[in-house]
């Protein structure tokens, strides 16, 4: 495999507070260099007298180019970090934050384990006021089965190929502290009312008494009835990809003083003036023309180099005409939503798939040739295991929980293609009693049990407008054209679902694709489109730009240009 380097490989920054709508002032980066052992064993493992022979770039994965170990890890062994810190702040409550361990970890500070967590995709905290001295020893051990065990995985795969990718093991996101003052505000809860130019902000505090103020960017202060602060706007400036408004405020209770944001606008469903159902922004048809947003990096796997990194992408997309990116299979670090946010760019979150071994009939074979098994057939679907089951339930609440204040996201994908699918209409009504501000995706690709959208994946063949349905149509998966190109490939192996051998050719063949059959579906009644893929990855190279984002393949005027059609 070649090493690939991205534009900003030697330009690490992990300096940025890692969540932008939960920002304070007094925290302590513990991003950097570490120690590191791997060895066979689990999270038992005893973690005394451990001879540390490596070193790791947090929060880089071990088996990404950045973090300077390279080498993939099995399921039979354990990850074993370890940093020393000082405590910067006395008589404060500490809380150390990590954005995200694949899959399951330990943490010790001094010794003492101080917090679990399973899940490799959510954020967790841990309060270790009382487990910190002036020096402190950090220790995090952590196991990843990856595609061995029925847990939530995404598109890692041990021996990665063709549409599946090297695994992430370990921590991937920004590690830190916080030194709150002994009454501080846990979360905040953020609900925009567009209709009603409107807005509610909920906090919940560390000792659940609810007196907090809410200062907005204007200078106007408002108190807290009943635990909420209802704001009302005149004349708000609507959010929207092409205006992407942002109204800034500070949360403050007691000596706590947290910086966030919010947008206003809504997502809902309606009728364009031909009476065909449509996609609804701020109340008005708008089309989403977007692109398959996998979020790896060459250099960095799961994590970007840099925020420059994670801007470049959200730009280059937009620089193409298209207003949404369909997060797939994945969730980003915060700072990622927070470009989306402010960029203007809309996004359709995916939650990651699990299960067991997934059956060719079941997500792909008899979904392709009109045979749909329902998905409460759990072997069907490799989802027997009733604890798989469970943790996706759990790990739902957390996404949703962790990323309910973004205003640039507009769908939720339970499920695609059938990926360890599950009773996808009683997850909606669940996801619904979760968050009912968003749109959801019931099953995306060929899985269809009868959700509120039909969501269709069309490779190989021309796409036509399905007749006789009466709930709105979305194309989430089209496209894929592949074309390798010299020193950016990462092997020799090539994935995609049509190949072109050079850019000219691609570029007409992108334009055919828009004119004959995304636009005239679109004035059929085709409310949403998503291309398949912002970059490559790995053996797929069906990208815009290459997996190093070095070389972009499109003709970025062109592209545009298609595009804009699909808003007229």
């Amino acid at each position: 495999m070649n090493e690939l380097k991205t534009p900003w490989s030697d330009k690490i920054d992990t300096s940025q507070y890692p969540r932008p709508q939960m920002q304070r002032q007094n925290w302590q980066s513990l991003d950097g260099e570490w120690d590191l052992k791997i060895v066979k064993g689990n999270l038992s493992t005893n973690i005394a007298d451990i001879d540390f022979d490596l070193k790791i770039r947090v929060p880089f994965s071990p088996e990404s180019i950045l973090s300077g170990v390279k080498r993939v890890t099995t399921p039979d062994e354990v990850l074993i970090y370890k940093t020393n810190f000082k405590r910067i702040e006395e008589d404060k409550i500490a809380l150390l934050h990590f954005g995200a361990v694949d899959y399951e970890c330990k943490v010790y500070i001094n010794g003492r384990e101080v917090g679990r967590h399973i899940g490799g995709y959510t954020s967790f905290e841990i309060d270790v006021t009382d487990f910190l001295q002036e020096q402190n020893q950090l220790i995090v051990c952590a196991v990843d089965p990856s595609d061995t065990k029925p847990i939530s995985r995404g598109k890692q795969k041990i021996k990665n190929g063709g549409i599946w990718y090297t695994p992430t093991s370990g921590i991937w996101q920004s590690v830190w502290l916080e030194y709150l003052p002994k009454k501080y505000i846990k979360s905040l809860k953020i609900t925009p009312d567009f209709d009603n130019s409107r807005v509610s902000i909920r906090a919940l505090t560390n000792d659940g008494a609810s007196d907090f103020r809410i200062i907005a960017d204007d200078g106007k202060e408002y108190s807290s009835v009943g635990g909420e602060v209802s704001i009302e706007l005149e004349s708000p400036i609507a959010w929207t990809p092409e205006n992407p408004h942002l109204y800034y405020f500070k949360a403050i209770y007691h000596d706590d003083e947290v910086n966030s944001y919010f947008a206003m606008r809504k997502f809902s469903v309606g009728k364009r003036e031909d009476g065909k159902p449509c996609f609804m922004l701020n109340n008005k048809p708008y089309f989403m023309t977007g692109l398959l947003d996998q979020g790896y990096w060459s250099d960095g796997l799961y994590t970007a180099p840099n925020d420059s990194a994670l801007i470049y992408d959200i730009q280059l997309a937009k620089e193409c005409g298209f207003n949404t990116l369909r997060k797939h299979i994945k969730v980003e670090p915060m700072r990622w939503y927070y470009h989306c946010d402010r960029l203007g760019m809309i996004v359709w979150q995916d939650f990651v798939n699990g299960g067991g071994k997934y059956k060719k009939s079941a997500i792909l074979i008899l979904p392709n040739i009109g045979i749909r098994i329902k998905d409460d057939n759990y072997g069907f679907y490799a989802r027997s295991d009733e604890e798989g089951r469970r943790l996706y339930y759990k790990e739902m609440d957390e996404v949703v929980d962790q990323l309910y204040n973004c205003p640039s996201i507009a769908l939720w994908t339970p499920f695609n293609e059938g990926w360890g699918q599950f009773d996808s209409l009683k997850t909606c009504k669940y996801l619904r009693s979760l968050d009912n501000t968003r749109l959801i995706d019931h099953a995306s690709g060929w899985s269809d049990q009868g959700g509120e959208f039909r969501s269709i994946h069309k490779y190989f063949v021309a796409f036509k407008m399905p007749k006789k349905e009466n709930r709105p149509v979305i194309l989430t998966e089209f496209g894929g054209y592949s074309l390798s190109l010299d020193g950016h490939a990462f092997s020799n192996k090539t994935f995609g679902y049509a190949k072109y051998r050079d850019k000219d050719k691609l570029n007409g063949a992108l334009k055919k694709l828009w004119l004959n059959e995304i636009i005239p579906a679109k004035e059929q009644g085709l409310c949403a489109s998503i291309y398949t893929q912002l970059s490559d990855v790995q053996d797929e190279t069906n990208g815009l730009v290459t997996y190093d984002r070095q070389a972009v393949k499109v003709d970025q005027k062109q592209m545009a240009e298609l595009n804009g059609k699909l808003n007229e």
